[in-house]
């Protein structure tokens, strides 16, 4: 057996790949105006290769109004002068495969800004040439809907009762046209008829030809699996209070969203520059509330849509990506103790995605992202004795496991979420404004600080504050003059949650997620490609799993998700073999492998030889149901 440190050359080279997201604005800023730009990952390029990353996931910096950071888009062409220039994007292409690395940018295509021109003219009548891109549709004067849960009937004389996700109807009423346009998120983003396909031939030569011909390497596609809905319009059941209700389940994995990829996915393979360079594209499609066997037909290699898929199970537990759904301030983390978010449940997202793999799909291994609050609080313990040892533990796990891995800017050095003095003024995204601005309408002051903690606990401006590059003014994300930086820094900076304090102390987590990325990369075939069988999966303290390259290779991985010591839940036979060798933890050496696990300790070792009879037998508690998943995505084909 050896470690598996080289690729496979019949293997997609984004499966081998360490991914690292950037959000430009709260990057780096180099010129000194309190907001991130192009130069300032340019002037970063070789801290991210020193990290270990291979790719760099771009967010948007595309032209844009700004109402939604850069995700409402007038120009996919063109540039935001607030980011930098043309030149400036082209000069970041080009660095980035200088240093062997790859880019991949934000594809934002189910909606554009209001701003943008062909929604300009498709506001002014009925009749003009773009008078069918979004979706239009009349309202309905004086109609009422019966409330099941209040017994009222509630005013809604929009199109539908559907919600948007950041509150407020989903509708917004066109004057110029007396009919309404949709927009399942702000106002100023309408979403675009992909039930044209003059729309979607004009999308495809915009924003994926265009960025091709400039020599990326892929891209991430926000909100994937809303780009086709059920054009029924239909009302939704009631079980909220009042007249709007989250309707996700009809516009979500719509009928035609399959056919809609494979079309897409058709004009990126024969693009001039695909075909020429024989390499193929990286797409990964961020996929929230899909289940496994729909998950299946995005990703399998017969299908030919998606590279993979951000499934965001995980993000949603206990209704965290859900704000349509579950208010901010009623949900709950790992160490709440509540049954809506527990050890077992979220075994269960982390399993769902290693079996997709197993299956013969592929997918994502990541934590954080730029819509999410930061993890270590989230998906282990805010207790500040603790914290080293469970950003740690995360990154034990989060580079253990099989898919692509994807770090976001920041989690590298364990930075965590807003400070919880700041308030209404000190947030940046509309949607937690909007948020607190509806709790507070319908609930006065108390209501109000109820949404301001919800959003300090969960809002995404937590994953937004500035990169800590170091101690000094701004946390080195920025010379602009002291609050001028456009959301402020957290200052905890000064407490060793920076870069530059990190990179000189070898027990940081810097230098541990460092290391740990190299051992990704030297036993690849474990642990980027190893199938996963879980060993406790009813135990709601510890995470215990192995992985099994091809050649036999095993990594046994214990995680201890608890304030208490806990034994390791591995059988004897395993952890009394000769050939069991510690490898990795958070802890540093091992005190002993018949040593229980101290509380959110985390452990990898490697056990050389075929795995015993006694694990195959533990294995039979959980199977992994390969078979069955075969099964229904075979039967989704034929659908």
């Amino acid at each position: 057996m050896t470690n598996g440190s080289s690729c496979s050359p019949s293997r997609p080279w984004w499966k081998d790949a360490v991914c690292y997201q950037v959000w430009p604005m709260s990057f780096k800023d180099s010129d000194a105006d309190g907001h991130g730009d192009i130069q300032g990952i340019i002037s970063k390029l070789d801290y991210l290769k020193d990290l270990g990353a291979d790719v760099v996931w771009v967010s948007p910096t595309y032209k844009s109004p700004m109402k939604d950071f850069g995700y409402d888009i007038s120009d996919w062409s063109d540039i935001n002068p607030a980011f930098g220039t043309m030149e400036d994007m082209l000069q970041l292409i080009e660095e980035v495969h200088k240093r062997d690395m790859r880019i991949l940018l934000d594809l934002v295509i189910t909606h554009t800004s209001d701003q943008h021109p062909w929604f300009l003219e498709s506001r002014t009548s009925r009749d003009n040439p773009k008078a069918d891109w979004y979706m239009w549709e009349n309202g309905r004067p004086g109609h009422h809907i019966y409330n099941t849960r209040t017994g009222v009937d509630d005013k809604v004389e929009q199109p539908t009762n559907w919600r948007a996700c950041f509150g407020g109807s989903a509708w917004y009423y066109g004057e110029e046209r007396d009919q309404h346009f949709l927009h399942l998120f702000l106002k100023e983003e309408p979403d675009l008829n992909w039930e044209n396909p003059v729309t979607r031939k004009a999308i495809y030569e915009a924003a994926i030809g265009f960025w091709l011909d400039k020599g990326i390497d892929g891209f991430r596609i926000d909100t994937v699996n809303r780009l086709s809905k059920d054009i029924t319009w239909q009302d939704v059941p009631t079980k909220l209070v009042g007249p709007l209700q989250s309707a996700t389940h009809v516009y979500i994995n719509g009928p035609r969203s399959h056919e809609f990829l494979k079309e897409m996915r058709v004009y990126m393979d024969n693009h001039p520059r695909v075909q020429e360079s024989g390499q193929e594209l990286m797409l990964v499609g961020e996929l929230p509330k899909t289940p496994m066997d729909d998950v299946m037909r995005y990703v399998h290699p017969d299908s030919r849509e998606l590279s993979m898929v951000f499934d965001f199970d995980v993000v949603d537990l206990a209704g965290h990506d859900s704000p349509d759904e579950v208010k901010a301030h009623e949900t709950k983390n790992l160490c709440d103790g509540d049954p809506s978010y527990t050890l077992l449940l979220f075994k269960e997202t982390i399993i769902k995605v290693q079996n997709l793999i197993a299956a013969g799909g592929w997918g994502t291994v990541f934590m954080e992202n730029h819509d999410q609050c930061r993890s270590i609080a989230r998906y282990a313990t805010p207790e500040p004795q603790y914290y080293q040892k469970a950003a740690k533990l995360l990154c034990l796990m989060q580079t253990t496991l099989s898919g692509t891995e994807f770090i976001y800017q920041g989690q590298e050095i364990g930075m965590l979420d807003m400070p919880l003095h700041w308030d209404y003024d000190d947030f940046r995204d509309p949607g937690a404004k909007l948020y607190i601005d509806e709790e507070f309408q319908s609930g006065g002051p108390e209501a109000r600080e109820n949404a301001r903690i919800g959003n300090l606990k969960f809002g995404r401006d937590n994953g937004r504050t500035p990169v800590q590059w170091s101690s000094g003014k701004n946390a080195g994300f920025s010379d602009a003059d002291e609050g001028k930086c456009w959301i402020g820094v957290n200052d905890n900076c000064e407490a060793g949650v920076n870069v530059e304090d990190q990179q000189v102390d070898p027990d940081s987590i810097w230098h541990f997620w460092k290391r740990q990325v190299a051992f990704r990369k030297e036993y690849r075939e474990v642990f980027m490609h190893g199938s996963f069988q879980c060993l406790d999966f009813d135990n709601m303290k510890t995470f215990t799993y192995v992985k099994t390259a091809a050649d036999g290779l095993t990594a046994l991985v214990c995680l201890n998700f608890s304030d208490e010591v806990q034994p390791i839940t591995a059988p004897d036979e395993v952890l009394k073999s000769r050939s069991l060798e510690f490898l990795t933890g958070n802890l540093g050496q091992s005190l002993g492998r018949e040593q229980p696990l101290a509380a959110w300790e985390g452990r990898v070792y490697l056990l050389k030889a075929p795995l015993h009879k006694a694990i195959e037998e533990r294995l039979r508690r959980f199977p992994t149901d390969v078979h069955l998943l075969d099964e229904a995505f075979s039967k989704s084909l034929s659908i």
